[in-house]
């Protein structure tokens, strides 16, 4: 039941390649930053299905250089009137970490800047040198200072600057009022008690911000998981970190449906009754019962099957006479008397033997003249009697 449950839950390991994403524990991936945020109390998911792109909260996505552009322009539009997105943008070419022994270790190869053909066209991406980023009063230093990753655009507000006041996150200024973002940025923007349905868009240009190898640095930490808990409303809102759009993403199973709402009820009333169905045949009282033959032994299956089909046929008055002189032959046989003798030689052998009673061929010809069931069933009765008796 464990493994079944595993399997439909997705449970089931993996993603650790080194890449740029939330299942990788590799310099570029993004593992550290989504369990840092869960242990912080932020709720927290990875998200293998695209049918889960639509979820509200705030979505992560973490695509790679050649991703399909308008594929993520098609995620973040569908996505403005459900909650805020978050891109970051990739920056690094890895290879294996040699014989480092550890799975998903990888070493930095080289920059590459993204092709998204359809997605932020307007916006420019750049690799740059630059010693430490600034958030308002707070700096920190860049593990790559030779190689860090800008961003410029028009309607683009920078949350997060170099030394030089190049943007290294911020999100677009277009029509919607996001208050909690405008404070990071330090602007103030005037709505005139207007709100309108829109959630933002974020832009990370530089990675490191976020990533394993930037984690290590105690201040970006605070910074990362700042930009979380902003942008996903103080952290009232969920978190899910894309993966479907690095080669990550899985096809929903029956299983899967089994244990996802609003199917997971109707799973846990089967086990339920399975469960009590179970319980009740192992504490039932007394032993099984023996089901009867379906068709019974010899002489009496033979009897049984004549008597049945003589009452379906309604032919019983017939049997009076048949049966009557069936019991004479076999009483004569009895008595040792001729074969052809008549009933009245049995009345003499009665006589003679002192046998109280009605007279054998008395019950005979009652017998023969019977219709009724009663009166069939009575008389041959008396015959059998006579006939036990004489047999002594």
């Amino acid at each position: 039941m464990t493994l079944l449950y595993a399997i439909g839950a997705g449970l089931t390991g993996g993603g650790n390649d080194g890449g740029a994403h939330a299942l990788s524990k590799g310099l570029t991936g993004y593992a550290g930053l989504a369990e840092l945020a869960r242990e912080t109390g932020l709720n927290v998911a990875t998200v293998r299905s695209v049918a889960r792109l639509d979820d509200p909260g705030l979505l992560v996505l973490t695509p790679p250089a050649g991703a399909d552009g308008k594929e993520i322009e098609g995620i973040v539009a569908a996505r403005r009137a459900i909650g805020p997105t978050m891109v970051v943008a990739p920056k690094w070419l890895t290879v294996p970490a040699g014989n480092s022994g550890k799975p998903g270790w990888v070493a930095l190869a080289d920059t590459v800047l993204p092709r998204w053909e359809g997605f932020a066209d307007d916006v420019t991406v750049e690799i740059v040198e630059a010693r430490t980023w600034r958030y308002k009063v707070l700096s920190g230093r860049l593990p790559q200072r030779h190689r860090v990753e800008i961003g410029t655009g028009k309607d683009l507000i920078a949350l997060v600057s170099d030394d030089r006041g190049r943007t290294l996150a911020g999100y677009r200024g277009d029509e919607g009022y996001y208050p909690r973002l405008n404070a990071m940025a330090g602007v103030d923007v005037d709505m005139g008690g207007e709100r309108t349905e829109l959630h933002p868009l974020i832009l990370v240009f530089e990675p490191d911000l976020l990533d394993n190898q930037g984690l290590r640095d105690r201040a970006t930490a605070m910074l990362a998981l700042h930009l979380l808990r902003e942008a996903s409303d103080g952290g009232r809102l969920p978190i899910a970190f894309d993966v479907t759009l690095n080669g990550l993403g899985r096809a929903r199973n029956l299983l899967t449906l089994a244990f996802t709402p609003p199917f997971l009820a109707a799973t846990l009333a089967l086990l339920l009754a399975a469960l009590a169905a179970g319980w009740r045949g192992f504490i039932r009282f007394g032993p099984p019962r023996v089901a009867a033959r379906a068709i019974a032994y010899g002489k009496t299956a033979l009897v049984e099957n004549s008597a049945g089909l003589i009452r379906r046929a309604g032919r019983i008055r017939l049997l009076g006479a048949p049966y009557a002189a069936l019991v004479t032959q076999r009483t004569l046989r009895a008595l040792g008397l001729p074969p052809g003798s008549d009933a009245a030689a049995i009345d003499a052998a009665q006589r003679r033997r002192g046998q109280a009673g009605a007279a054998f061929s008395t019950e005979a010809a009652a017998l023969a003249a019977a219709r009724k069931p009663t009166d069939l069933v009575r008389h041959a009765a008396a015959l059998h009697t006579i006939e036990k008796g004489l047999s002594r």
